[in-house]
């Protein structure tokens, strides 16, 4: 019998940021992964404190950058990696009323952190009416985060590659197959609506494609630019460009409507030829409210849910698995917000 202080399902961001509290913490566990690529596996990375549809911000962003630079380099401590990827957002603007906008809210307490006033003209793309530059925004090395993740987790006997079966578990002896824990952890993002102790969170599904395209004339590379979606380099000569949201076309194949979507999207801004090598889409657990769902199960207390994180994963993943680990080991309370228990 293996004995661990806690079993993470799930390997997304929610459950990669949630195995280096435990780390941090000398705390012993697994954590289980398919092996199929999650939707936070598949995401752009982007990490930004500015909804730039609407040029505002959203709750504890400062806190949550800060956060997740500090937490960055603590990972960097053992997997000898940085995954930071210094690229900034440059915004470019539909028209002049956008600039206006930008300028406006730039002055405001919450947003002049984020929204530089200074317009500026990127080569290669459109851009008549100038872009604006989102301050303290960044990417995530996704491919390198995940593999340097893994590997460490592989080394260190936590790695446990086969889907989690739930006939398996014993709550009330706190054992599964021939592991005993502490605590168990459900990171599992849409597959959660399979998970017979958390089914019913009120997470809805999110459909994103992103397509991979090579450019014929090659663009800045050390941005990401932002029109209606993201596009930024990712080597072998190919780009990244999406994603999408769907709530509605949800079956598990490519909508062809999605990538028409993306085409055009880019087609908009590059004025130059382009192919589309790859399509890949995921769905991403959303919430209503666009905080996650953290909490404890009523009645089996060493059974807990993190999930909910949305298209803002690395951000939630990485603030809100402080607040769990604290939660679960000093008892310190969950914010309203996040907690499970505000949709009873």
């Amino acid at each position: 019998m293996k004995n661990v202080d806690y079993i993470i399902v799930g390997d997304g961001y929610a459950g990669l940021f949630l195995a280096h509290q435990l780390i941090k913490n000398n705390k012993s566990f697994v954590i289980f992964s398919e092996g199929r690529k999650s939707a936070s596996q598949i995401s752009a990375g982007i990490i930004n404190p500015v909804v730039l549809k609407k040029f505002t911000t959203f709750w504890k962003a400062q806190e949550q950058i800060d956060f997740l630079k500090d937490s960055l380099k603590e990972i960097e401590t053992y997997t000898g990696e940085n995954y930071l990827i210094n690229a900034p957002i440059h915004r470019i603007f539909h028209d002049e009323n956008e600039q206006k906008l930008w300028l406006k809210k730039s002055g405001n307490e919450e947003l002049s952190a984020f929204l530089d006033k200074k317009f500026g003209s990127l080569n290669g793309v459109k851009n008549d009416f100038q872009t604006g530059k989102v301050n303290q925004s960044a990417r995530l090395n996704v491919n390198g985060f995940f593999s340097g993740l893994f590997s460490y987790f592989e080394k260190n006997d936590h790695l446990v590659k086969e889907r989690f079966d739930y006939t398996k578990l014993n709550p009330s002896e706190s054992v599964y197959k021939d592991i005993s824990f502490k605590n168990i952890i459900f990171c599992e993002g849409m597959g959660v609506k399979e998970n017979p102790y958390f089914s019913e969170i009120a997470v809805v599904p999110n459909k994103g494609h992103h397509i991979k395209v090579k450019l014929s004339q090659p663009i800045q590379e050390n941005i990401t630019i932002k029109k209606k979606h993201f596009l930024f380099p990712t080597g072998n000569g190919l780009y990244f460009y999406g994603g999408t949201y769907d709530r509605d076309q949800l079956h598990h194949h490519i909508d062809d409507s999605a990538v028409t979507q993306l085409v055009n999207g880019l087609s908009e801004f590059y004025p130059c030829d382009f192919e589309v090598e790859e399509v890949h889409f995921g769905f991403r657990p959303t919430v209503k409210d666009r905080r996650p769902i953290i909490g404890r199960h009523e009645t089996l207390h060493n059974l807990y849910v993190f999930n909910g994180m949305g298209a803002r994963g690395i951000l939630n993943g990485c603030y809100f698995a402080r607040d769990l680990f604290r939660f679960i080991e000093n008892d310190i309370p969950l914010h309203e917000e996040v907690s499970s228990k505000r949709f009873q």
